[in-house]
């Protein structure tokens, strides 16, 4: 019975991969070796269980003297509740990145400055930051790491570490504006019930600390994000420990369903760096969690469930088990990838949402757009290198690489996408980002379409009234990219293949990534109004629609939500507020500007693009690329990677050669061989 009640959390592998040892003496103690294949049917959160997660945080925010609000999702996304406590409007929050005595935004572009409830607009967002930051601690994790959103706070800001000169930005940079309601990819639900993932994200994915995964024997179930200090924002100075009461509210919670300590990001390294996990510790707990009151006992003054506007209707759910298909996310069943422990997406009715298909741009390319078969070919391939690979943020060491793969054609429109087992969530989102920004970049239109955009005006509110920035023009963006690389024909003539490598260099607030007193990158804003809430042309494609979902959100559809599709959004204080950008957006979901795409080619002319994301930006270089390149030679030549002449690396800004793809240098679990990208 004991036995059998352990093995449905973790199923016992001969293979290794999910040990569960059992040692009876005066007591039991269980020990998981959790990487990729513990989650089960029984792997999720109940109603007890979130009310458990609840009790014990509510009791650390009121040892600790705060008014929190607290908020638990599933692992792919689905909000089980929110929790406030106190009143709404006492529950302010500022986004800034850095802010000076006064609590003002020192920084005045982009999202920098947004705060409420203000006396002009007594809209709380207090729930949509905690959500933000449960998602974010669900969606970075799996059952082989386990990131928070401080670890996404180290990994996504202009230097990698924080605050180290002359290094270059986070492995990461830019991943905060994906999962956003706007893509077309993530999911919606209208909060009555839990439904297939993934689901959006308020914010996209959150660096303020209080963001931390929920695990149920060794297997990730879900996140908890708390906000008490009224500050949405990073940490900039990791050379010390915060004293932060979102994480020890946060921490609060998830006892009983931590993190395996070795799974945790302070136990995995990236480009020699150790990564940061929490900076609080459970000795430094003012409660005892364990001992929290039963949440039903808890009082009515003390705070209640909220209904979230799109996500909960203020009740508390069970989550859903991932890996099934009432996650949104399960086995391939049609044997499209045989053999490569594929998992695909589906919808409510179990049917995959982007099964293998052909190009819709056939007829501008005259009959050269990738086929069905091509493409089901690329994705396989691309799987095989992934199953091949080193994991670079998985545990246990020599782990093989967890990571999804899109694939799209010239017109942005999904053409596949398959995932491996246990990869995190974030990526999914974000490779389809990815695939885009390769292909867009390496068109002929994006100039042209770039330049058609409305402008973009940032939104300030505070108790004097609401006011909108100088009108910030995307042609601006097109002309600057031009003279840096001193070329007019840059991305009009569609000649140079961009890949994401490519494009996050000239995406960085200076260029060389990271070396003090150089230029900024014409795509990024100019020194003293970037930041990771103000990233440039990446933020500004898709700033309309992230701030019509929040006001949608937190004035409970008096603004209407945002449609599908991030893109040229329209904003003015005028009647409607809102007006919906352009249809045949290549760039749906946003773009994306860190590496892990390449764009694809048949002889000269480009077809499509193929984004990976998941398990080290390195390994989704080689992933991508060589996955394609192998895919070519199966094909026998008809398709592969950009011609040699005409990759971005040819180009020399600023006597500073881009950079294309960067392979790891021996980078396969079952080979010794090195440089596996040179060449090709």
């Amino acid at each position: 019975m004991l036995n059998e009640l352990i093995r449905r959390h973790c199923k016992l592998s001969l293979a290794g991969i999910c040990l569960t040892l059992l040692v009876f003496s005066s007591k039991i103690v269980v020990a998981q070796d959790c990487s990729g294949s513990c989650t089960n049917a029984q792997s999720f959160l109940s109603e007890a269980d979130v009310s458990r997660i609840l009790s014990q945080a509510v009791q650390e925010a009121q040892a600790q003297g705060v008014l929190a609000t607290i908020a638990v999702v599933d692992r792919v996304g689905n909000v089980l509740a929110v929790y406030r406590m106190g009143d709404k409007l006492a529950h302010e929050v500022l986004i800034s990145t850095n802010t000076d005595i006064g609590a003002s935004s020192v920084i005045d572009s982009g999202l920098e400055g947004i705060v409420l409830p203000t006396t002009v607009a007594p809209f709380v967002i207090d729930d949509q930051a905690a959500i933000s930051k449960a998602i974010t601690g669900a969606y970075l994790s799996s059952e082989g790491n386990a990131f928070s959103t401080r670890t996404a706070s180290q990994i996504i800001q202009e230097n990698f570490n924080p605050g180290e000169i002359n290094q270059p930005g986070g492995p990461l940079f830019g991943v905060q504006f994906s999962q956003l309601a706007c893509s077309d990819f993530t999911q919606a639900s209208d909060g009555s019930a839990v439904t297939v993932g993934p689901q959006r994200s308020p914010f996209g994915l959150s660096a303020d600390p209080g963001g931390l995964p929920l695990y149920m024997s060794g297997s990730l179930v879900g996140g908890i994000g708390v906000i008490a200090d009224g500050l949405y924002s990073i940490d900039k100075d990791i050379s010390d420990f915060d004293h932060s009461v979102d994480e020890f509210v946060s921490l609060a919670g998830t006892i009983g369903y931590s993190a395996p300590s070795d799974r945790r990001a302070n136990r995995i390294t990236v480009e020699g760096k150790t990564l940061r996990f929490s900076d609080v510790q459970d000795w430094g707990l003012l409660s005892s969690p364990q001992s929290a009151p039963s949440f039903e006992s808890i009082t009515v003054d003390t705070g209640k469930l909220v209904p979230v506007f799109g996500y909960t209707d203020g009740s508390i759910k069970a989550g859903v088990a991932f890996g099934l298909p009432e996650s949104g996310i399960r086995a391939d069943s049609l044997d499209d990838f045989p053999g490569l422990d594929a998992f695909v997406f589906v919808d409510r009715n179990n049917l995959e949402r982007y099964p293998p298909s052909a190009g819709s741009d056939n007829t501008a390319l005259a009959g050269l757009a990738l086929s069905e078969h091509e493409v089901r070919v690329i994705l396989q391939e691309a799987l095989r290198v992934a199953n091949r690979a080193r994991a670079q943020i998985r545990r246990p060491l020599g782990s093989q690489a967890r990571v999804t793969i899109a694939v799209v054609d010239t017109n942005g429109n999904v053409l596949g996408m398959v995932r491996s087992r246990d990869a995190p969530v974030f990526g999914s989102d974000v490779a389809l980002q990815k695939a885009r920004t390769a292909a867009f970049y390496s068109s002929a239109n994006a100039a042209t379409f770039l330049r058609e955009l409305p402008d973009v005006s940032y939104l300030s509110i505070d108790d004097v009234g609401l006011s909108l920035s100088e009108p910030v023009s995307f042609a601006n963006y097109v002309t600057s990219l031009q003279v840096f690389l001193n070329d007019a024909a840059a991305l009009s003539d569609g000649f140079y293949a961009f890949s994401d490598r490519a494009g996050g260099n000239l995406s960085r607030p200076v260029y060389p990534d990271g070396l003090i007193d150089g230029p900024s990158g014409p795509l990024s804003k100019p020194a003293g109004s970037q930041s990771v809430f103000s990233t440039g042309l990446q933020l500004d494609l898709v700033y309309n629609g992230i701030l019509q979902h929040i006001l949608a959100v937190a004035s409970a559809g008096l603004v209407d939500d945002v449609p599908s599709g991030c893109a040229g959004i329209g904003f003015s204080f005028e009647s409607p507020f809102f007006t919906e950008g352009p249809a045949n957006s290549p760039v749906k979901s946003g773009v994306q500007i860190f590496p892990g795409s390449v764009p694809i080619f048949r002889g000269e002319q480009l077809i499509g693009g193929i984004g990976v994301s998941g398990d080290g930006i390195d390994q989704d270089d080689m992933i991508s690329f060589l996955g394609l390149h192998n895919a070519g030679e199966i094909l026998g030549g008809e398709i592969g990677n950009a011609p040699i002449d005409r990759r971005a690396d040819n180009l020399t800004p600023q006597g500073i050669r881009l950079r294309y793809v960067q392979c790891p240098v021996a980078p396969f679990l079952d080979s010794r061989a090195s440089n596996v990208c040179e060449n090709k």
